[in-house]
């Protein structure tokens, strides 16, 4: 599907370094790489196919933005509206299948650093559409779709793991991958790099940033 709007990328911040790493040390072997950090911005009308549609069928008062981006469909959601806009989904659009649920972290975006993105599918129809809410760091929550897409359960699981976004609702929101006295998200940009010293028959190798330096 290509829709006929395009995206203009909107720039939130610049990165530098191959990971943006920044106060434990250079680890990309290239800290003096600068570029700037882009996010495509909204799409203006017709957005092409039945992305039209889908798009008609939402609450405008859910909707934050539009963007049309490589052929394919993300509708911006207020984090508050979501489980709503999840009901109309499946009830009404066909979107019976939600894939899961990832975590992105956009330490520039302020105010919106948390992003949640969601893949839906219509499993008899074959439409695509991903839905992306937001929320800050300070206040990391996000209502669950457990209730109406079980699918979403374990993912969510693992996004709160990794990145600390707290799914409000879940019935068991607790680490799925980490161990469960394990300290801080390290799918975060701001998680630091070092690693965890690794044992070789009682020798002892040192994290990657204790092992060489980078001018």
């Amino acid at each position: 599907m290509s829709g006929e709007g395009s995206a203009k990328d909107e720039a939130i911040g610049t990165r530098r370094g191959m990971f943006g790493i920044s106060g434990s040390g250079d680890t990309s072997g290239y800290g003096r790489l600068v570029r700037p950090v882009k996010m495509p911005g909204s799409s203006p009308r017709p957005y092409g196919g039945y992305f039209d549609d889908i798009v008609d069928a939402l609450d405008d008062d859910a909707v934050e933005k539009v963007v049309v981006d490589r052929g394919e469909l993300t509708v911006f959601i207020h984090r508050l509206r979501l489980p709503q806009i999840a009901l109309t989904l499946k009830n009404t659009l066909g979107f019976n299948l939600c894939l899961g649920v990832s975590g992105v972290h956009y330490p520039d975006d302020r105010d919106r650093e948390l992003h949640a993105v969601y893949h839906f599918t219509g499993v008899e129809s074959g439409q695509r559409l991903r839905i992306e809410v937001t929320a800050p760091d300070a206040e990391p929550h996000i209502p669950s779709l457990v209730s109406v897409y079980p699918t979403c359960d374990w993912h969510e699981r693992e996004t709160y793991d990794f990145f600390g976004i707290v799914f409000d609702g879940h019935p068991g929101l607790t680490r799925i991958e980490m161990p469960d006295d394990w300290e801080g998200h390290p799918q975060r940009k701001d998680y630091p790099l070092g690693g965890i010293p690794v044992q070789y028959k009682g020798a002892t190798i040192a994290p990657p940033d204790e092992r060489r330096s980078y001018n």
